[in-house]
C-alpha cells in the first residue's frame, strides 16, 4: 500500500477522501524530527569544538545561537509562503539547502565558516516548520489532533534525540562526522518527501509583502496569540539557556566528562517529550489553558531544583542534573503542544503564519537565552544560568496566570 493513496492538489479533498495514511504520517513526523535536530547537534559537541578549534565558550556559544537565530528568521521570512504556493515545493527546496549548509558545516575550514555555515543551518531547517501546518492541513478534521500531536512527538525528539546522537558521534568520530552523517540522513528525507509528499493548494492570493504584514495584523487581532506567544517564548530562554551550556559544564570541573556524556542527557528529556503528548489528551479534557499553566509551573520547579545540583554531593549531582532535565523539558513541550492547540484554532486559513508567529518568538527566545547563558556562564557559572531559566519560566507562568481584559474564559 503506498504512502498515500492519491496526490489530489486539493488537501480537503484528499483529506476527506482518502485521509491521511500512518505512512505518510510517520513521514511527516521523521520530516520534523530530521528538520529541526539540525539545530541541536552542535550543543552537547561544544566541549569537542572548544578543544578542536581553540575558540572561547562565549565564541563557542555563538554556534547555537546563530543556528537558533536562523531558524527564528526562516520561520519568519520563509514560513508564511505555505499559505500562499504549494508547501511541497517550499519543504524540498528547503531540504537541499540544509544538506548543503550540513556539508558546509563538516568542511568547515575556521570557526567564522562555522558560525556561517550554523546561520544557514538554521534558516533550511525551518522547513520543519512547514511540516506541521502540513500535516494539520492533510489531516481529516476528525483526527487532526491526533495527527498533529504524532508530528509533534517526531519533532520533540528530534530535537532531544539530535543531542544523544550527535554527543556519541562527536566523541568517537569527531565533530565534522555529526554533520556529514546528517547531511546523508537529510538527503534521504528529501527523496522520500520528494515521492510521497502531495501537492497543496494555496489559501490565500495575498502578495509576500501582504503576507508578512498580516503577522502584524494576526497579533494585534488576537489576544490569545499575543498570551501563548509570550509565555512560550519566556520558557524558551530558560529551556536553550539551559542546553546551550551544559555541556561545557558536564566537559570541566567537576565533572569532566565528554561529549557522549553531554548528550546522554537527551535521554532524560526525550522521556519528557514522550510524555508530553499525554498532556496533549489532557487539554481536551481540562482545556488548554490548564496544561500552559501546568508545564509552566513544572518547568519553573525544575529549572529552580537544578539550581540546587552544585550543593549536592557528588555521586547524587548527575542522577539530580538528569530528573530536573526530565523535567524541565516536560514542562516546556507540555506547554508548547498546549499552546499550539490554542492558537490552531483561531484561523484555519492562516495556520503558516500563526505558526510562524508562534516560532518566530520561541526561537527568537532560544537565540536570546542561548546568548545571555553563554555570557553569564563564562563570568558567574552555572548559577547563574539556573537563575536566569528560573526567572524566564516563572514570568511565563505569570503571563499564563494573569486575567485578560476581564475576560471569565482563559485563552
Amino acid at each position: 500500500m503506498s504512502l498515500i493513496r492519491t496526490a489530489n492538489t486539493d488537501n480537503k479533498a484528499h483529506a476527506a477522501d482518502a485521509g491521511l495514511s500512518p505512512g505518510l504520517t510517520l513521514l511527516l513526523a521523521t520530516g520534523a524530527g530530521l528538520g529541526v535536530a539540525s539545530i541541536y547537534y552542535s550543543q552537547p559537541m561544544l566541549g569537542v569544538l572548544g578543544e578542536d578549534t581553540g575558540a572561547s565558550a562565549q565564541t563557542l556559544g555563538l554556534v547555537p545561537t546563530l543556528t537558533l537565530l536562523g531558524y527564528a528568521l526562516g520561520i519568519l521570512l520563509t514560513s508564511p509562503l505555505g499559505d500562499r504556493h504549494d508547501r511541497r515545493t517550499l519543504i524540498l527546496i528547503k531540504v537541499v539547502l540544509l544538506v548543503a549548509s550540513l556539508l558546509a558545516a563538516a568542511m568547515s575550514p575556521s570557526v567564522a565558516m562555522l558560525l556561517a555555515a550554523s546561520l544557514a543551518m538554521g534558516v533550511a531547517a525551518s522547513l520543519a516548520q512547514d511540516i506541521v501546518p502540513a500535516a494539520a492541513t492533510l489531516a481529516p478534521e476528525a483526527e487532526r489532533g491526533k495527527v498533529v500531536g504524532t508530528v509533534m512527538t517526531g519533532l520533540l525528539l528530534g530535537i532531544l534525540l539530535s543531542r544523544v546522537v550527535a554527543g556519541f558521534t562527536a566523541e568517537h568520530l569527531g565533530w565534522r562526522a555529526t554533520f556529514l552523517g546528517a547531511a546523508l540522513a537529510t538527503t534521504v528525507l528529501g527523496a522520500a518527501l520528494w515521492r510521497f509528499l502531495p501537492h497543496f493548494k494555496p489559501t490565500t492570493q495575498l502578495g509576500y509583502g501582504a503576507l508578512l504584514g498580516s503577522l502584524l495584523t494576526l497579533w494585534r487581532q488576537h489576544t490569545a496569540l499575543r498570551r501563548a506567544v509570550s509565555a512560550q517564548a519566556l520558557l524558551a530562554v530558560g529551556f536553550s539557556a539551559v542546553w546551550s551550556t551544559l555541556a561545557i559544564w558536564l566537559h570541566g570541573a567537576p565533572f569532566h566528562l565528554g561529549a557522549s556524556a553531554a548528550g546522554a542527557f537527551g535521554l532524560a528529556g526525550a522521556a519528557g517529550a514522550l510524555a508530553a503528548p499525554l498532556m496533549g489528551r489532557l487539554a481536551d479534557r481540562h482545556g488548554a489553558h490548564a496544561i500552559t499553566l501546568l508545564g509552566s509551573g513544572i518547568a519553573a520547579v525544575s529549572f529552580a531544583a537544578m539550581a540546587l545540583t552544585p550543593w549536592l554531593p557528588h555521586d547524587l549531582q548527575l542522577v539530580w542534573l538528569a530528573a530536573t532535565v526530565l523535567g524541565f523539558d516536560l514542562g516546556f513541550q507540555s506547554a508548547l503542544i498546549a499552546h499550539q492547540t490554542l492558537i490552531y484554532g483561531i484561523d484555519p486559513g492562516a495556520r503558516s503564519r500563526l505558526n510562524a508567529v508562534l516560532f518566530v518568538s520561541m526561537f527568537s527566545g532560544m537565540a536570546l537565552g542561548a546568548a545571555l547563558a553563554s555570557a553569564l556562564f563564562a563570568h558567574w557559572g552555572w548559577m547563574a544560568v539556573s537563575a536566569l531559566a528560573s526567572g524566564a519560566a516563572v514570568l511565563a507562568l505569570v503571563v499564563r496566570w494573569m486575567p485578560v481584559g476581564g475576560a471569565t474564559q482563559p485563552n
